[in-house]
């Protein structure tokens, strides 16, 4: 049997009637929601100043104009609203000594576990808007051709004590991660 943070993920002999899955304890900062917003309100920017150069080198107000103009702000308005708040619900993520759990996603909806012995690195990023608002990512690079597992939109003390428990978490395992 396989346990994981005190459940057991797998009976014994891969008994799959037993599996239980609990979903990660932690969200990201509650600043998340501030670097989603202004991600996608820089996205819907650039959408915006392509349709106003389209209608000065148009020359006209066309209708097309007004309605290529409106679908934008409307689309532009729910992305914005309603996206950050959707993916704060849905985003987890948890460490313990066995492994790495995240939850993301807003549309379509990822759950990654990433077994510490999987480990090979441990990395912090942070982009310019991340930096404003305090923030950070942690991403962890396994041993795996699904890729790293990332931990978005942590306050950085949070994200700086996270690196610093998955790396003695992972040396202290003893295991080569290759």
């Amino acid at each position: 049997m396989l346990v994981v943070d005190g459940s057991a993920v797998f009976g014994e002999h891969g008994d799959m009637s037993r599996v239980t899955m609990v979903d990660p304890a932690w969200r990201p900062s509650h600043k998340a929601r501030w670097l989603w917003a202004i991600n996608a309100a820089l996205l819907w920017l650039v959408v915006l100043v392509a349709q106003v150069v389209w209608a000065v080198a148009d020359g006209s107000i066309a209708r097309w104009h007004a309605v290529a103009l409106v679908a934008t702000l409307v689309a532009g308005a729910v992305h914005i609203g309603v996206v950050p708040a959707w993916r704060y619900a849905v985003h987890r993520w948890e460490i313990s000594e066995n492994a790495v759990y995240t939850r993301t996603g807003w549309f379509n909806q990822e759950r990654r576990i990433a077994p510490i012995s999987r480990v090979q690195t441990v990395d912090t990023e942070r982009g310019p808007i991340d930096r404003l608002l305090g923030l950070a990512t942690v991403t962890v690079t396994t041993a795996s051709a699904a890729g790293a597992v990332k931990i978005t939109a942590l306050d950085l003390d949070v994200a700086e004590r996270t690196v610093a428990r998955l790396t003695a978490i992972a040396g202290g395992t003893g295991e080569d991660a290759t």
